[in-house]
């Protein structure tokens, strides 16, 4: 009888486990309809979220200027607060990480713990944003979805959330516009850019933007995912398909898996002005906390800031290092700000089961206390 040595036979049966697992994932590929996020309509023979993978928060469109949307999500709760939170997400990728399928979502996770939320979609830049700058999209686009949220409610000041590069536009608006903000609100926000501790900011510092833009216009998505994926390149173009195998076998942590991919590559390009402006001014001049930087003529101080902050950032991001983050309560006038940190990564803080139970509920408990 043929014997096999030890290490052999376990390597057999690793790569038996390991066909079987994709064998039975290609049948689960296959059972799926289609890969949405962020959606709330359902197939007509659809019941659940799991075979069409698209995620439930309902929502309605309430204001709208050409491309750029403002959405009010439905109530699933009892109102607590009667102070609403507008959410401003970055223009890199797409809002529907906070609500990518329900039981990973913060936008769901507020509205049940009595939150009001609206939240701004920037749609997708064409040709016709080429020239957009940041003062269009802070005291443009911003400053009308504030005006008409108090306007709807008869408040003189909202709740403002800041989402990364939306967290920094939210923190000039709010430095700008301090009477029309009753708390802000910043979660992995960019703040202090003169750090090491991001590979990206390293490149930034020394990247030609103008070359870049000249040539493209509006920045390809595609070419800005490239280099997002090559600050942790193994683990973000080859480790993670491997990984992926070993759980296609179960339906539905393939289909979690799927939905991230399709977020991740949901990727809008990006209006060549305002990426100038802010690899220019932030990412190489990091203008904001020297009190150097300017928007609409107006010279922006972080001093401004003096309503209640809560600063909200991840342990290990590498998109937002946490010192960029941090920098945020020295810079502010505000008496009341509070930090709070999770274990995760940049992505994992809005999806992680670490931040799925606690995030939304501290979040409200914060605001509740101060409105």
């Amino acid at each position: 009888m043929l014997t096999f040595p030890h290490k052999f036979k376990e390597s057999l049966e690793d790569f038996n486990k390991f066909a079987a697992n994709l064998r039975k994932g290609v049948e689960n590929l296959a059972s799926i309809d289609e890969i949405m996020v962020g959606q709330a309509e359902h197939h007509a023979s659809c019941g659940s979220c799991r075979t069409c993978l698209k995620a439930c928060t309902e929502k309605e469109l309430v204001y709208q200027d050409g491309k750029r949307k403002l959405y009010r999500y439905k109530q699933r709760a009892k109102k607590v607060c009667h102070v609403p939170t507008l959410i401003v997400y970055a223009l890199v990728n797409r809002y529907t990480m906070l609500d990518l399928q329900p039981n990973r979502s913060v936008i769901r996770n507020l509205l049940d713990h009595g939150q009001d939320v609206y939240l701004i979609d920037w749609g997708y830049a064409d040709r016709m944003d080429r020239f957009m700058t940041m003062e269009d999209y802070i005291d443009g686009f911003i400053n009308d979805c504030v005006d008409f949220i108090r306007e709807q409610h008869q408040l003189e000041a909202i709740n403002l959330l800041g989402v990364c590069q939306g967290g920094t536009f939210s923190a000039i608006y709010a430095a700008l516009n301090p009477e029309k903000v009753k708390n802000f609100i910043s979660l992995v926000t960019p703040i202090d850019f003169d750090t090491k501790d991001s590979l990206l900011n390293v490149w930034a510092t020394s990247f030609d933007v103008d070359l870049l833009v000249d040539a493209y216009g509006n920045v390809p998505g595609d070419m800005m995912n490239s280099a997002y994926m090559m600050i942790q390149p193994f683990s973000l173009s080859v480790q993670k398909y491997i990984n992926m195998v070993q759980i296609m076998e179960d339906a539905d942590k393939l289909a979690d898996f799927l939905r991230m991919e399709a977020w991740i590559f949901d990727s809008p390009d990006q209006p060549g002005e305002t990426l100038r402006q802010f690899l220019k001014d932030f990412y190489q001049d990091n203008k904001l906390v020297k009190g150097e930087f300017k928007l609409g003529g107006r010279m922006v101080d972080l001093k401004n800031i003096t309503m209640p902050v809560l600063n909200i950032y991840a342990e290990f991001d590498t998109l937002v290092p946490p010192a960029s983050s941090k920098a945020l309560q020295k810079h502010v006038g505000s008496g009341d700000v509070q930090e709070l940190t999770y274990s995760v990564g940049h992505i994992g803080m809005f999806v992680s089961g670490k931040t799925q139970k606690t995030l939304a509920p501290k979040i409200a408990e914060w605001i509740n206390a101060r409105v």
